[in-house]
């Protein structure tokens, strides 16, 4: 991960960090997959933009498949916002410039 700001989830700190009470992306994603590359810059933008406003985190779900299984995550990248609870107030898929998420962030925060 290239921006400081994006936080590597795991099974092991996923609840924590996901019930926080502030608005979380996360960005279920794979190093295989050619989308979820592209996507990667447009998460470190908006982790930058947001920080201290927003969490964002990065899901290998090769190395975390309970999660994956969990939130029914089939097809990546997608990203998942939550606010306060384990379960996703909104949910993408696809490549998204940093124009559309920073816009749905804002709808979110």
């Amino acid at each position: 991960m290239a921006s400081p700001n994006v936080v590597e989830l795991t099974e092991a700190n996923w609840n924590e960090y996901v019930t926080s009470g502030t608005l979380v992306v996360a960005d279920f994603w794979a190093p295989w997959c050619g989308p979820c590359r592209r996507l990667a810059s447009t998460i470190d933008a908006v982790a930058d933009q947001f920080a201290g406003k927003v969490k964002v985190g990065k899901l290998n779900v090769d190395e975390n498949p309970q999660l994956a299984v969990k939130y029914d995550v089939m097809t990546i990248p997608r990203i998942l916002f939550f606010k306060g609870s384990d379960k996703p107030v909104h949910t993408e898929s696809g490549v998204l410039s940093p124009e559309e998420l920073s816009k749905l962030i804002t709808q979110h925060a």
